[in-house]
């Protein structure tokens, strides 16, 4: 799995008709920075609203998942997540001149090919697992639904359907790496039951609905006049039943299709955790309803874990940058170099982690059987991190200087003991002007604010 967050190279685009809406609309993909994650834009509406990828904005689940917020809708979004996904991209805003995604082909593939083109641009900040570590279980004993996450290292989904169809008997399908996504689930296409046709028909779904962007299963003997019936709802001249049991379809790609694509909608529809997952998907017959139902319990689950504004911190991923990357830009050395570790970095927030150990210098005197680090060198170190989100700003940073201009309201929240280890958090207030930047830093051990303050400094030239 990739461990630094991606978004896409450049703007891309493609056009086709909504499945349930029957609305043809033009999607764009467009880049977006660090922490953005996935977003709806409806630009055929007033105002431009947005709608974020978020299950806790899921208002129906008929045959598919649909979005509302700011006063805009997308409905059936749960296949372009699902590429988004398995190509592990983090970051991208979605505009959109209608009120759902093109259906393409009824899978995803449209939508990676799309995206490949666009390319992938890792991005100087970490991504932000989810690590299941206690099982999360959901059940539905009306549907005989269950789903569950089990703890593991990387993110697997395992999909049981049954429908007692003598055509589709029993099915599963599973991946074992999200690099399998592509090859082996993302062109998997969406079906229905022929009895369903003529319900989701008169409930007015399907709109868009073609006999070339779903398969449709053909589970009982059809007489002729229902044929009939069916290629003028679906305006073609004729249709038949292939012995396969499949309505006028081209051949399956996978004998498990449907369970394959199951398992497409549950990668999709997970994705409105909002964060990746390392997790061990088991679902049995699961379907939108169960799937954003268990994206709830796992996001309640997340946020419980932590407070999303504390800097995340997994020792077991590389930084952003190392002690080396970090001396080649800012001038301290021992026994001043205060930062390990830069975890995170965009245009306004950086953080760093400092492991405070025993070994520190300024313990053999602060104080000799009771050390705790000085509250003036948390503050020192905090400001070295700010310094790496000052100097990141210049092409050059080897050849400045920062300087302390000014503190403000600096706290000193809880003391701080060898063994401890420091993430600090920086933030610009204002747009860096004329060499001065002013910043809020925290910094914290654990989910504990241990001290805070709004630092001013400014930046010169060596040679000035």
């Amino acid at each position: 799995m990739k461990v630094k967050q991606h978004t896409i190279k450049k703007q891309v685009e493609l056009s086709g008709v909504g499945l349930h809406t029957g609305v043809v609309s033009n999607m764009t993909f467009l880049p977006a920075p660090p922490n953005h994650g996935i977003k709806f834009q409806r630009v055929d509406l007033e105002g431009r609203p947005t709608v974020d990828a978020d299950c806790d904005l899921v208002v129906d689940v008929s045959r598919g998942t649909t979005l509302e917020q700011n006063g805009a809708r997308v409905y059936t979004v749960e296949h372009v997540l699902a590429a988004l996904v398995g190509l592990e991209i983090d970051n991208v805003l979605i505009q959109l001149d209608g009120p759902e995604p093109p259906i393409m082909d009824g899978s995803s593939i449209q939508f990676i090919e799309v995206l490949e083109d666009a390319g992938f641009e890792e991005q100087n900040a970490l991504r932000r697992f989810f690590e299941v570590q206690e099982s999360i279980q959901y059940k539905d004993p009306a549907r005989e639904v269950e789903m569950v996450a089990l703890p593991t290292d990387n993110y697997r989904v395992t999909v049981m359907v049954d429908y007692n169809s003598p055509v589709l008997g029993s099915q599963h399908a599973s991946i074992t790496d999200i690099s399998q996504f592509k090859p082996e689930i993302a062109s998997c296409r969406t079906f229905c039951f022929l009895h369903e046709l003529e319900m989701l028909y008169n409930s007015n779904l399907i709109k868009g609905g073609d006999l070339n962007n779903a398969i449709v299963v053909v589970d009982r003997v059809v007489e002729k006049e229902e044929l009939a019936h069916l290629a003028k709802m679906f305006n073609k001249q004729s249709v038949e039943v292939k012995k396969e049991g499949i309505l006028n379809n081209v051949d399956l790609r996978y004998r498990n299709e449907p369970a394959r694509h199951k398992l497409l909608d549950v990668v999709g529809d997970l994705a409105l955790v909002g964060r990746p997952l390392k997790a061990q998907i088991l679902a049995a017959r699961p379907g939108h309803a169960a799937n954003v139902a268990f994206a709830k319990k796992i996001k309640r689950a997340m946020e419980k874990a932590g407070a999303s504004h504390i800097p995340h911190y997994d020792p077991k991923l590389p930084p952003v940058m190392d002690i080396n990357q970090i001396s080649n830009i800012l001038p301290h050395r021992y026994p001043f170099q205060l930062i390990d570790k830069i975890i995170y970095l965009d245009e306004t927030v950086v953080a760093g982690v400092k492991n405070v150990t025993m070994n520190e210098p300024f313990f053999m005197g602060h104080f000799p059987g009771n050390p705790v680090m000085p509250g003036v060198l948390q503050v020192e170190a905090m400001a070295q991190t700010g310094g790496i989100l000052v100097l990141s700003t210049v092409d050059d940073p080897e050849n400045y200087w920062t300087y302390f201009l000014g503190i403000e309201n600096c706290k000193f929240r809880k003391m701080v003991l060898p063994g401890d280890t420091l993430i600090f958090k920086c933030e610009l207030l204002a747009p860096i002007r004329r060499g001065i930047a002013k910043m809020r830093g925290e910094a914290y051990v654990g989910n504990t604010l241990v001290c805070e303050a709004v630092m001013t400094a400014s930046i010169t030239r060596k040679d000035a």
